[in-house]
């Protein structure tokens, strides 16, 4: 069964009133091809299931290939880019019909094939690749963003993106602390339990909003690096949190996945590490140690790509700034 047919199958499982096509001829060319939505529980139910599909990643050289991927599909997020790469892994620039009409005058070959991503508020919508488009009359070239979009640049963290992510951690109860240490020493988080708070801002900076957060975790990390060195140790010790290898205050935030053997909470982290330097196009200080890993052993650690991927686009997200404080009650319409 194909990826998309099965998509189709889960939505009619659902009992969704909807009448669905796999026929996308059927669409007008300058239109998205939308599913539509489901309930809450239901969505949850059917990534969960759309995931078992990456135990074909349990191979070190297929993983490899992945973490490349997603760390160079960097215009969509990371769970998005893995959605790409588990069906169409030679993929290099994808956008749904109507962006490939109005941008770049293009349009979709007859048989092209489509590919599912989510969307925002979505919850899917179908994309295709740059091979699976032709040039109308009169079409720029194409830039080199769509050309060459994993072309590899040298890039630079800024004071504000390392700050904005360092003040969202608070968010989570995360205080982070630079301390001058010595070149090899990088950093650590540990849990606290300390009975103290930490303020957490958000809102319209002419307005700020603040709430008190518990203060539930410490970051440390070296004040002679650079931002780039830092903003890595940040990935790496955040990757830890988010992974929920320190546990979870709430397991509708992350995970509590504590008792994960030391090498797999390693390989997350570094994983989780690798893929945002990537995708900031900055040095990856875990390049080498998952090159060494994954050339050594044909397997990888059991690990969840669920939780990688919603590490990394969690980090991303805290550096863009504007996040609201999550929700503290434990009960059922807690889905922050």
């Amino acid at each position: 069964m194909s990826l998309i047919n099965w998509i189709i199958k889960l939505f009619d499982s659902a009992g969704s009133d909807t009448i669905v096509t796999t026929d996308i001829s059927e669409q007008p060319a300058t239109e998205a091809f939308q599913l539509p939505r489901l309930n809450e529980d239901f969505a949850k139910r059917a990534l969960d299931e759309l995931f078992s599909l990456t135990r074909q990643y349990r191979s070190s050289v297929a993983f490899r290939d992945l973490l490349t991927f997603v760390g160079k599909f960097r215009y969509y997020s990371p769970f998005n880019a893995m959605l790409v790469h588990v069906q169409m892994p030679g993929a290099t620039y994808v956008a749904p019909p109507k962006r490939w009409l109005r941008d770049y005058s293009r349009r979709i070959k007859a048989g092209a094939r489509p590919l599912v991503i989510l969307q925002p508020k979505g919850p899917v919508m179908f994309v295709f690749d740059v091979s699976d488009t032709e040039a109308g009359p009169n079409a720029p070239p194409l830039p080199p963003a769509v050309e060459r979009p994993f072309e590899t640049r040298s890039g630079k963290i800024s004071d504000q993106r390392l700050a904005k992510t360092i003040a969202n951690a608070k968010r989570d109860g995360v205080l982070v602390s630079q301390r001058e240490a010595g070149s090899q020493s990088a950093g650590e988080i540990t849990s606290v339990r300390s009975g103290q708070y930490i303020e957490f801002f958000f809102g319209d900076l002419r307005q700020p909003q603040s709430v008190q957060i518990p203060y539930r975790y410490q970051v440390l990390f070296n004040s002679k690096h650079s931002n780039e060195a830092k903003y890595a140790t940040l990935s790496h010790e955040l990757g830890h949190l988010y992974c929920g290898h320190l546990g979870t205050p709430n397991e509708k935030w992350w995970p509590n996945r504590v008792n994960l053997e030391i090498k797999a909470r390693e390989f997350e982290a570094e994983s989780v590490c690798y893929l945002v330097c990537a995708r900031t196009q900055i040095d990856n200080p875990s390049h080498e140690y998952l090159s060494g890993y994954l050339e050594k052993q044909a397997d990888v650690p059991i690990i969840s790509l669920d939780s990688i991927m919603k590490a990394v686009g969690l980090i991303e997200e805290m550096g863009d700034g504007g996040l609201k404080p999550r929700k503290e009650k434990k009960g059922a319409d807690d889905t922050d």
